[in-house]
């Protein structure tokens, strides 16, 4: 597959892609015309560099989970690697709290919104946003 194909498939950019080439995230196979040939194997990759950066990884930790996938691990590297996943572990239980808060708010809202005596509430409305943003800001969720 072409790398316009390719991207189109998984709605990239096609500067992402050849981005993601450039951080050996991606190993096109290379035509005789020079062309970039996407296989399976890329399709693999891709979809797992979809997955991690949804999940919060960088381009780095991304480098660090896909090498550890092809090679033997040390001690050290498990341990950092444990570490990371902890992390990211963190983060996303984060995140959830904050969303079903979130939902909590955008609910109540909603309920508020539908009263008929609207512009009463919205002085409400807007409290319970700018709460949910306060709590974001100091990490309470």
């Amino acid at each position: 597959m072409k790398i316009k194909d390719f991207a189109n498939k998984y709605q990239i950019q096609t500067d992402t892609i050849r981005y993601y080439e450039k951080e050996n995230l991606l190993n096109p196979v290379r035509r005789e015309n020079n062309y970039r040939e996407f296989d399976e194997e890329c399709e693999k990759q891709i979809q797992l560099i979809i997955v991690l950066k949804q999940l919060g990884f960088t381009i780095k930790e991304i480098q660090q989970s896909l090498l550890l996938r092809d090679r033997s691990i040390s001690t050290e590297c498990k341990d950092a690697t444990v570490l990371l996943l902890n992390q990211k572990i963190m983060n996303l239980e984060e995140k959830i709290r904050f969303y079903q808060q979130a939902l909590i708010v955008v609910q109540t809202i909603k309920e508020l919104a539908s009263e008929v005596e609207y512009s009463e509430n919205i002085e409400d409305i807007e409290n319970l946003l700018l709460g949910l943003f306060q709590k974001d800001l100091k990490g309470e969720i």
